[in-house]
């Protein structure tokens, strides 16, 4: 991932949660015509890792139920 790419992920981060919302509708709006390339099993095997250690976190900051 690029320093650009990095720096608008975390401005992103830093703005209120309705802001995300219009931010993340519009950049939506602006690839839906894309055509992606099909992911490969490590990639999706390394995403799926990914999104599960910041579950973890996620659940050990506001407690396990």
């Amino acid at each position: 991932m690029s320093l650009t790419v990095q720096e608008l992920l975390n401005s992103f981060d830093r703005l209120p949660e309705v802001e995300q919302r219009e931010a993340a509708s519009e950049i939506l709006r602006r690839v839906r015509d894309f055509t992606f390339d099909p992911i490969s099993d490590d990639e999706l095997i390394l995403s799926a890792e990914d999104l599960f250690m910041a579950l973890d976190r996620r659940e050990d900051v506001h407690g396990r139920t």
